[in-house]
């Protein structure tokens, strides 16, 4: 029999290889809106949300001036980023929109409502509110029943944060 996991773990920060450390910034800093913690020239950079030591390293250790995974290869499929609430995740695609960042994808989970996009490095990117547990659809033997249907974006804008 399987063990399970303590349901206190989490997923404490992710690395990602860019090929350019000023490009990258250019997006999780001025346009999502991270901090830079620290930067070391330009082999890497780690940001956060609210002074955590690093939610997103980047580096180019191994990928300066690389190009993305070309598709059919095994790798990261995206990084998901959690906003505690749908006024952020607004805020969120209005600085994509300001910007001029393209979005690849919109759902409403049922038990969250997601953007999908790529980076500038390709990297997968999920930007996402989670609805509150007793909010997630359920079948009648009380499983979580997700599904995937359009997330309305506009509606989504307006009750963005500023």
């Amino acid at each position: 029999m399987a063990s399970t996991i303590d349901p206190r773990v989490d997923i404490g920060h992710v690395h990602l290889k860019v090929s350019d450390i000023d490009r990258a910034l250019g997006f999780y800093r001025d346009v999502l809106g991270f901090d830079l913690i620290l930067r070391h020239g330009d082999e890497a950079a780690f940001l956060s949300a609210g002074g955590y030591h690093h939610h997103i390293g980047l580096n180019t250790w191994e990928s300066r001036g690389g190009s993305p995974p070309p598709p059919g290869t095994t790798g990261l499929y995206h990084v998901a980023i959690r906003y505690p609430d749908r006024a952020t995740l607004g805020d969120a695609l209005r600085r994509l929109r300001d910007a001029g960042m393209p979005v690849s994808g919109a759902t409403d989970h049922g038990v969250s409502e997601a953007i999908y996009l790529r980076d500038p490095d390709g990297n997968g990117i999920e930007l996402y509110r989670d609805r509150p547990r007793e909010e997630w659809p359920r079948a009648d033997d009380g499983e979580v029943t997700m599904y995937n249907a359009p997330l309305d974006l506009e509606a989504l804008l307006a009750e963005a944060s500023s």
